[in-house]
Protein backbone atom coordinates (compact mmCIF):
# COMPACT_ATOMS: atom_id res chain seq x y z
CA UNK A 1 0.00 0.00 0.00
CA UNK A 2 1.66 3.03 -0.77
CA UNK A 3 2.09 5.44 1.66
CA UNK A 4 1.22 9.51 1.49
CA UNK A 5 3.03 12.58 2.98
CA UNK A 6 1.20 14.20 6.00
CA UNK A 7 0.12 17.68 5.55
CA UNK A 8 1.21 18.98 8.89
CA UNK A 9 4.84 18.43 8.29
CA UNK A 10 6.27 21.16 5.97
CA UNK A 11 8.68 20.62 2.86
CA UNK A 12 11.80 22.08 1.68
CA UNK A 13 10.00 25.05 -0.11
CA UNK A 14 8.64 25.99 4.23
CA UNK A 15 12.04 26.01 5.60
CA UNK A 16 13.20 29.80 3.51
CA UNK A 17 9.81 30.93 4.74
CA UNK A 18 10.49 30.02 8.65
CA UNK A 19 13.99 31.59 8.14
CA UNK A 20 12.53 34.99 7.01
CA UNK A 21 10.02 34.74 10.08
CA UNK A 22 12.67 34.28 12.59
CA UNK A 23 14.89 37.35 11.48
CA UNK A 24 12.14 39.77 10.58
CA UNK A 25 12.35 41.74 13.82
CA UNK A 26 16.28 42.02 13.48
CA UNK A 27 15.96 42.94 10.01
CA UNK A 28 13.13 45.70 10.70
CA UNK A 29 15.12 46.81 13.53
CA UNK A 30 18.26 47.44 11.80
CA UNK A 31 16.55 49.32 9.26
CA UNK A 32 15.18 51.51 11.85
CA UNK A 33 18.56 51.94 13.48
CA UNK A 34 19.83 52.79 10.06
CA UNK A 35 17.18 55.60 9.60
CA UNK A 36 17.58 57.00 13.05
CA UNK A 37 20.84 57.13 12.89
CA UNK A 38 21.09 58.75 9.16
CA UNK A 39 18.31 61.20 10.47
CA UNK A 40 20.34 62.53 14.02
CA UNK A 41 23.22 63.05 10.93
CA UNK A 42 20.82 65.23 8.95
CA UNK A 43 19.35 66.68 12.26
CA UNK A 44 22.94 67.84 13.23
CA UNK A 45 24.13 68.71 9.56
CA UNK A 46 21.01 71.40 9.87
CA UNK A 47 21.64 72.73 13.15
CA UNK A 48 25.43 72.95 12.60
CA UNK A 49 24.14 75.27 9.30
CA UNK A 50 21.51 77.18 11.03
CA UNK A 51 24.21 77.90 13.77
CA UNK A 52 26.87 79.25 11.12
CA UNK A 53 24.37 81.16 9.76
CA UNK A 54 23.28 83.06 12.57
CA UNK A 55 27.19 83.57 13.31
CA UNK A 56 27.53 85.08 10.12
CA UNK A 57 24.46 87.50 11.31
CA UNK A 58 25.43 88.50 14.58
CA UNK A 59 29.09 89.46 12.73
CA UNK A 60 27.53 91.78 10.41
CA UNK A 61 25.56 93.37 13.24
CA UNK A 62 28.73 93.82 15.16
CA UNK A 63 28.41 91.30 17.96
CA UNK A 64 31.00 88.38 17.34
CA UNK A 65 30.55 85.01 19.13
CA UNK A 66 33.48 82.87 19.41
CA UNK A 67 33.34 79.20 20.48
CA UNK A 68 36.50 77.27 21.07
CA UNK A 69 36.75 73.77 19.35
CA UNK A 70 33.31 73.49 18.75
CA UNK A 71 31.71 70.12 18.38
CA UNK A 72 27.99 68.57 18.18
CA UNK A 73 27.73 65.03 19.70
CA UNK A 74 24.80 63.30 21.62
CA UNK A 75 23.74 60.28 19.42
CA UNK A 76 21.74 58.81 19.49
CA UNK A 77 18.83 60.91 21.20
CA UNK A 78 19.86 64.32 21.87
CA UNK A 79 22.60 67.24 20.46
CA UNK A 80 25.20 68.48 22.64
CA UNK A 81 26.91 71.67 21.26
CA UNK A 82 29.90 72.09 23.43
CA UNK A 83 32.56 74.61 23.24
CA UNK A 84 35.70 74.81 25.46
CA UNK A 85 35.21 78.25 25.98
CA UNK A 86 32.68 81.14 24.85
CA UNK A 87 33.31 84.26 23.92
CA UNK A 88 31.19 87.32 22.80
CA UNK A 89 32.45 90.84 22.05
CA UNK A 90 30.85 93.91 20.87
CA UNK A 91 31.64 97.69 20.46
CA UNK A 92 30.50 98.40 24.31
CA UNK A 93 31.95 95.19 26.08
CA UNK A 94 32.52 91.65 26.10
CA UNK A 95 32.65 88.64 27.92
CA UNK A 96 34.45 85.63 27.85
CA UNK A 97 32.55 82.05 29.86
CA UNK A 98 34.90 78.98 30.24
CA UNK A 99 33.89 75.21 29.12
CA UNK A 100 30.20 74.94 29.11
CA UNK A 101 27.67 72.72 27.13
CA UNK A 102 24.36 73.00 25.58
CA UNK A 103 21.58 69.77 25.00
CA UNK A 104 18.58 69.90 22.79
CA UNK A 105 16.99 66.65 23.22
CA UNK A 106 15.64 65.61 19.68
CA UNK A 107 11.68 64.39 21.04
CA UNK A 108 11.85 67.99 23.14
CA UNK A 109 13.77 70.66 21.16
CA UNK A 110 11.96 73.19 22.39
CA UNK A 111 13.88 72.70 25.42
CA UNK A 112 17.20 73.82 26.02
CA UNK A 113 19.80 73.00 28.54
CA UNK A 114 22.82 74.28 29.74
CA UNK A 115 25.74 73.62 31.83
CA UNK A 116 29.17 75.84 32.51
CA UNK A 117 32.38 75.48 34.92
CA UNK A 118 33.07 79.27 34.24
CA UNK A 119 34.95 81.63 34.98
CA UNK A 120 32.86 84.05 33.51
CA UNK A 121 34.82 87.24 32.88
CA UNK A 122 32.85 90.71 31.50
CA UNK A 123 34.19 93.98 30.37
CA UNK A 124 31.79 97.16 30.45
CA UNK A 125 34.31 100.35 29.68
CA UNK A 126 36.12 101.00 32.88
CA UNK A 127 33.83 98.45 34.72
CA UNK A 128 34.79 94.45 34.99
CA UNK A 129 34.21 91.19 36.62
CA UNK A 130 34.96 87.86 37.27
CA UNK A 131 32.67 85.00 38.93
CA UNK A 132 33.68 81.45 39.28
CA UNK A 133 30.93 78.85 41.15
CA UNK A 134 31.04 75.38 41.93
CA UNK A 135 28.14 74.85 39.73
CA UNK A 136 25.45 76.25 37.05
CA UNK A 137 22.72 75.10 35.66
CA UNK A 138 20.28 76.67 32.84
CA UNK A 139 17.41 76.00 31.14
CA UNK A 140 15.06 77.72 28.34
CA UNK A 141 11.21 76.78 27.23
CA UNK A 142 11.03 78.13 23.96
CA UNK A 143 7.41 79.43 22.65
CA UNK A 144 5.65 79.87 19.25
CA UNK A 145 5.69 83.34 20.48
CA UNK A 146 9.30 83.73 22.68
CA UNK A 147 9.34 81.29 26.03
CA UNK A 148 7.49 80.37 28.03
CA UNK A 149 10.40 79.92 31.14
CA UNK A 150 13.82 80.47 31.69
CA UNK A 151 15.96 79.71 34.97
CA UNK A 152 19.34 79.78 36.04
CA UNK A 153 20.72 77.94 39.17
CA UNK A 154 24.16 78.84 40.50
CA UNK A 155 25.76 77.25 43.42
CA UNK A 156 28.82 79.05 45.72
CA UNK A 157 28.88 82.43 42.95
CA UNK A 158 31.59 84.36 43.99
CA UNK A 159 33.63 87.20 42.38
CA UNK A 160 35.30 90.62 42.15
CA UNK A 161 34.14 93.77 40.47
CA UNK A 162 36.79 96.28 39.32
CA UNK A 163 35.82 100.12 39.05
CA UNK A 164 38.39 102.48 39.21
CA UNK A 165 36.47 104.15 42.10
CA UNK A 166 35.34 102.61 44.83
CA UNK A 167 37.68 100.10 43.65
CA UNK A 168 37.58 96.35 43.47
CA UNK A 169 34.25 94.73 45.95
CA UNK A 170 34.35 91.50 46.37
CA UNK A 171 30.76 89.28 46.73
CA UNK A 172 30.00 85.58 47.76
CA UNK A 173 27.03 84.14 47.83
CA UNK A 174 26.09 79.87 48.90
CA UNK A 175 23.18 79.90 46.23
CA UNK A 176 21.51 81.80 43.28
CA UNK A 177 18.13 80.99 41.41
CA UNK A 178 16.77 83.79 38.78
CA UNK A 179 13.49 82.35 37.08
CA UNK A 180 11.90 84.07 34.10
CA UNK A 181 8.09 84.06 32.47
CA UNK A 182 5.91 85.92 30.56
CA UNK A 183 3.46 87.62 32.65
CA UNK A 184 -0.27 85.66 32.34
CA UNK A 185 -2.23 88.02 30.28
CA UNK A 186 0.06 90.73 29.93
CA UNK A 187 3.22 89.66 27.41
CA UNK A 188 0.86 90.12 24.33
CA UNK A 189 -0.13 93.22 25.47
CA UNK A 190 3.07 95.13 26.94
CA UNK A 191 5.95 92.51 26.93
CA UNK A 192 5.46 92.21 30.31
CA UNK A 193 8.18 89.85 31.69
CA UNK A 194 7.70 87.99 35.44
CA UNK A 195 11.37 87.98 37.22
CA UNK A 196 11.97 86.20 40.07
CA UNK A 197 15.64 85.85 42.04
CA UNK A 198 16.68 84.46 45.51
CA UNK A 199 19.97 84.95 46.88
CA UNK A 200 21.23 82.94 49.77
CA UNK A 201 23.89 83.76 52.51
CA UNK A 202 25.34 86.81 49.68
CA UNK A 203 28.38 88.54 51.17
CA UNK A 204 29.61 91.69 50.20
CA UNK A 205 32.02 92.40 52.99
CA UNK A 206 32.65 96.52 52.05
CA UNK A 207 29.54 96.95 52.21
CA UNK A 208 29.74 95.64 56.19
CA UNK A 209 30.54 98.75 57.29
CA UNK A 210 27.55 100.70 56.03
CA UNK A 211 24.96 98.15 56.83
CA UNK A 212 26.88 97.83 60.72
CA UNK A 213 26.46 94.33 60.19
CA UNK A 214 29.01 91.43 58.92
CA UNK A 215 25.76 88.53 58.35
CA UNK A 216 25.62 87.67 55.40
CA UNK A 217 22.25 88.78 53.69
CA UNK A 218 18.83 86.65 52.47
CA UNK A 219 17.84 88.31 49.52
CA UNK A 220 14.69 87.80 47.84
CA UNK A 221 13.07 89.69 44.93
CA UNK A 222 9.87 89.38 42.84
CA UNK A 223 9.68 91.61 39.73
CA UNK A 224 7.69 92.62 36.65
CA UNK A 225 9.44 93.81 33.91
CA UNK A 226 7.33 96.21 31.89
CA UNK A 227 8.14 96.43 27.68
CA UNK A 228 10.69 93.77 28.16
CA UNK A 229 9.70 92.58 25.21
CA UNK A 230 11.14 95.07 23.33
CA UNK A 231 14.63 94.36 24.82
CA UNK A 232 17.36 92.73 21.64
CA UNK A 233 21.33 92.17 21.70
CA UNK A 234 22.11 95.62 20.78
CA UNK A 235 24.44 97.95 22.84
CA UNK A 236 23.50 98.50 26.47
CA UNK A 237 22.86 102.15 26.08
CA UNK A 238 20.20 101.86 22.72
CA UNK A 239 18.33 98.57 24.47
CA UNK A 240 17.98 100.90 27.72
CA UNK A 241 16.86 103.86 25.63
CA UNK A 242 14.11 102.07 23.03
CA UNK A 243 13.37 100.23 26.97
CA UNK A 244 12.41 103.59 27.78
CA UNK A 245 10.92 105.19 25.34
CA UNK A 246 8.31 102.60 25.28
CA UNK A 247 7.19 102.77 28.47
CA UNK A 248 9.48 100.39 30.18
CA UNK A 249 9.31 100.30 34.11
CA UNK A 250 10.18 97.84 36.94
CA UNK A 251 7.09 96.93 39.27
CA UNK A 252 8.69 95.62 41.99
CA UNK A 253 5.88 93.61 44.20
CA UNK A 254 8.19 92.38 46.92
CA UNK A 255 11.79 92.92 47.79
CA UNK A 256 12.91 91.42 50.97
CA UNK A 257 16.25 91.78 52.69
CA UNK A 258 17.40 90.21 55.59
CA UNK A 259 20.91 90.81 57.14
CA UNK A 260 21.63 89.40 60.92
CA UNK A 261 18.72 91.28 62.73
CA UNK A 262 17.96 93.67 60.81
CA UNK A 263 14.92 93.06 57.88
CA UNK A 264 13.74 95.60 54.98
CA UNK A 265 10.68 95.35 52.60
CA UNK A 266 9.85 97.36 49.99
CA UNK A 267 7.73 97.49 46.98
CA UNK A 268 7.20 99.97 44.15
CA UNK A 269 8.00 100.97 40.70
CA UNK A 270 11.07 101.99 38.66
CA UNK A 271 11.60 103.42 35.29
CA UNK A 272 14.11 105.85 33.59
CA UNK A 273 13.69 109.58 33.10
CA UNK A 274 15.12 112.05 30.31
CA UNK A 275 18.26 112.41 31.09
CA UNK A 276 18.74 108.11 31.70
CA UNK A 277 18.50 108.65 35.55
CA UNK A 278 16.75 105.76 37.78
CA UNK A 279 13.49 107.67 39.28
CA UNK A 280 10.43 106.06 40.91
CA UNK A 281 9.16 105.48 44.58
CA UNK A 282 8.91 102.26 47.04
CA UNK A 283 6.78 102.10 50.28
CA UNK A 284 9.50 100.60 52.91
CA UNK A 285 9.02 98.37 55.75
CA UNK A 286 11.78 97.39 58.39
CA UNK A 287 12.61 96.76 61.71
CA UNK A 288 16.65 97.36 63.41
CA UNK A 289 17.60 100.40 60.73
CA UNK A 290 16.65 103.03 63.10
CA UNK A 291 20.09 103.87 64.02
CA UNK A 292 21.28 102.98 60.62
CA UNK A 293 19.11 106.06 59.28
CA UNK A 294 20.30 108.02 61.95
CA UNK A 295 23.73 107.57 60.66
CA UNK A 296 23.49 108.05 57.50
CA UNK A 297 21.26 111.13 57.89
CA UNK A 298 23.96 112.51 60.53
CA UNK A 299 25.89 112.69 57.66
CA UNK A 300 24.54 115.98 56.21
CA UNK A 301 22.48 116.77 59.94
CA UNK A 302 24.38 116.36 62.50
CA UNK A 303 24.86 114.01 64.62
CA UNK A 304 21.88 115.16 67.36
CA UNK A 305 19.65 115.97 63.86
CA UNK A 306 20.42 112.44 62.03
CA UNK A 307 19.69 110.66 65.58
CA UNK A 308 16.31 112.50 65.70
CA UNK A 309 15.67 111.38 62.22
CA UNK A 310 16.55 107.86 62.85
CA UNK A 311 14.27 107.58 66.17
CA UNK A 312 11.16 109.46 63.48
CA UNK A 313 11.92 107.46 60.88
CA UNK A 314 11.98 104.12 63.19
CA UNK A 315 9.52 105.29 65.51
CA UNK A 316 7.10 108.11 65.25
CA UNK A 317 6.47 107.41 61.50
CA UNK A 318 5.46 104.16 62.84
CA UNK A 319 3.67 104.98 65.39
CA UNK A 320 1.25 107.43 62.66
CA UNK A 321 -0.11 103.87 60.73
CA UNK A 322 -3.27 102.83 61.21
CA UNK A 323 -3.34 99.56 64.37
CA UNK A 324 -5.00 97.53 61.78
CA UNK A 325 -1.67 97.63 59.97
CA UNK A 326 0.59 97.35 62.99
CA UNK A 327 -1.36 93.74 63.66
CA UNK A 328 -1.12 92.80 59.88
CA UNK A 329 2.12 92.74 60.21
CA UNK A 330 2.91 91.11 63.58
CA UNK A 331 0.64 88.52 61.52
CA UNK A 332 2.94 88.96 58.95
CA UNK A 333 6.29 88.81 60.33
CA UNK A 334 5.51 87.25 64.11
CA UNK A 335 6.94 89.44 66.91
CA UNK A 336 9.85 91.50 65.40
CA UNK A 337 6.94 93.04 62.78
CA UNK A 338 8.36 95.47 60.32
CA UNK A 339 7.51 99.29 60.99
CA UNK A 340 6.48 101.40 57.89
CA UNK A 341 9.77 104.22 56.96
CA UNK A 342 9.09 107.04 54.94
CA UNK A 343 8.29 106.48 50.75
CA UNK A 344 11.56 106.25 49.24
CA UNK A 345 11.56 108.47 46.41
CA UNK A 346 14.22 108.17 42.89
CA UNK A 347 14.04 111.91 40.89
CA UNK A 348 16.52 114.58 39.52
CA UNK A 349 18.97 112.62 40.17
CA UNK A 350 18.78 112.76 44.19
CA UNK A 351 17.13 110.28 46.56
CA UNK A 352 14.72 111.09 49.00
CA UNK A 353 13.41 109.61 52.25
CA UNK A 354 10.78 111.23 53.15
CA UNK A 355 10.99 114.69 52.97
CA UNK A 356 15.08 114.23 53.48
CA UNK A 357 17.83 114.01 51.08
CA UNK A 358 19.81 110.97 51.56
CA UNK A 359 23.28 112.85 51.80
CA UNK A 360 26.52 111.66 49.80
CA UNK A 361 24.38 109.99 46.99
CA UNK A 362 23.93 111.34 43.78
CA UNK A 363 22.04 109.01 40.96
CA UNK A 364 24.33 109.28 38.02
CA UNK A 365 23.06 108.49 34.45
CA UNK A 366 22.66 104.85 33.68
CA UNK A 367 24.11 105.26 29.79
Amino acid sequence: MAQTSSPISGGPSDRPRRRIGLFLPYILLGALVLVWTVSWFLIRARAQSEMDGWLEQEAKAGRQWTCADRSITGYPFRLELRCASLRFARSDGSFALGPLTVVVQVYDPRLVLLEATGPFRVEQGDLSADVTWTSLEASFHAASDGFSRASLVVDGPKGVVSTPDPGPIDFAANHLELHARPTPGRFATDGAVDVSLRLAKAAVPRLDALAGSPDPADIDLDTTIEQAAVLRTGTVARELETWRQAGGRLDVTRLSIAKGERRLQAKGTVGLDAAHRPEGRFDLRAVGLEALVGQVMGQRYGADKGALIGNLVGQFLGGLRRKEEGDAAVAENGADALKPLPTLKLGDGRLMLGPFAVPNVVLPALY
